[in-house]
């Protein structure tokens, strides 16, 4: 794919607004998942409903349940406080010579409300088990069906924002959810085989870069864009175990990503682009809109890279009307390669 050239200040502009995405996505370096000392998900919180706490433990006799103390905050950044910070904050708290009113309180009740229902739906897809509405409703305590579903919503739109995954009903007969990967991913977004968090979010998001440098992305501007976000080559990652594997390797192998020598580079130099894959599961508006959520906007906020991806849909409506009109179909090479893991590719 030629690489465009573009002026010095949409270049720098570009340049500014990358940094700035980057900014708004680090917090997909950490996870608000549960806590080392409790590696089951399949019971819920007992007790008082009313009265959630983010350090309280429960079990059942299917194993126990630990909120964490990484937690995705209401603005989708990641809180990585520490049990006895919160004790801390606590005891600040508990000796604070203001009342909350009873506005407030409603407020940090149904704010911690949301941080426990996030850390449980992605134990649940962590550990892979199934999850269920009434779990959920244990979880969140005695609240309106109105407010079950917004603090539902809020919960999978960060989760999405930060992890690339739908929460999506799975079974309306005993109301059963899964979060499902936007891109077909290996073992639903996680690549690898086993439990796991998803690799989606990190995907879309060198997605996006490739796209904002003009659908081509020097090696360097990867490791810097990621460097940002804590994600650094050689280095074991909570979530993406060895980066520089996963991205240089299994995406590349799975045709998600396509990394090429620079021609007549020497010493050799790199850059990726979008591979096949990705251009037949995503399109460059999806991605757009991937990061404008993360950055609480929309996607038209993005210009000009918002301009180009209007002109790629309605090029694709046409191509798909043609299609139609001949009966020719697409992607018929690409379907093959779905169900393959990195290793048989």
């Amino acid at each position: 794919m030629p690489r465009r050239r573009k002026g010095k200040g949409r270049a720098r502009k570009k340049g500014n607004q990358t940094r700035a995405d980057c900014k708004s996505h680090k917090r997909v370096q950490e996870a608000a998942v549960v806590g080392d000392e409790s590696p089951h998900c399949s019971s819920v919180l007992e007790g008082d409903p009313q009265r959630p706490s983010a350090t309280e433990t429960s079990s059942t006799s299917q194993g126990s349940w630990r909120p964490s103390s990484t937690t995705i905050t209401s603005s989708g950044a990641v809180d990585t406080r520490s049990d006895k910070g919160d004790e801390s904050q606590d005891k600040e708290r508990s000796c604070s010579s203001e009342v909350p009113s009873p506005e407030t309180s409603c407020s940090d009740l149904l704010a911690t409300k949301l941080d426990l229902l996030e850390q449980f739906l992605l134990c649940k897809y962590e550990m892979q088990e199934p999850i269920l509405k009434e779990d959920m409703l244990k979880i969140v305590g005695e609240i309106t069906q109105d407010q079950f579903a917004d603090i539902l919503k809020t919960a999978s739109d960060h989760i999405e924002a930060v992890f690339a995954v739908d929460l999506k009903e799975v079974d309306s007969s005993n109301h059963t959810y899964d979060l499902v990967s936007k891109l077909n991913l290996p073992n639903n977004g996680r690549v690898y085989a086993g439990n796991g968090l998803p690799k989606t979010g990190l995907l879309m998001n060198i997605l996006g870069v490739i796209f904002m440098k003009d659908n081509c992305a020097t090696e360097e501007d990867i490791w810097k864009f990621l460097n940002m976000m804590e994600v650094y080559a050689g280095r074991e990652h909570r979530i993406y175990g060895e980066p520089r594997k996963l991205i240089n390797t299994e995406l590349v192998q799975l045709q998600y990503l396509e990394y090429r020598q620079v021609p007549d580079s020497d010493p050799a130099r790199y850059d990726f682009l979008w591979g096949p894959r990705a251009h037949a599961e995503t399109t460059k508006m999806q991605v757009l809109e991937f990061l404008a959520k993360g950055c609480d906007t929309g996607p038209s906020a993005f210009s000009p890279w918002y301009e180009e991806a209007l002109l790629d849909e309605e090029r694709a409506r046409a191509l798909e009307s043609v299609r139609a009109a001949t009966g020719a179909t697409a992607g018929h090479d690409i379907t093959a390669l779905v169900a393959l893991s990195p290793s048989e590719v």
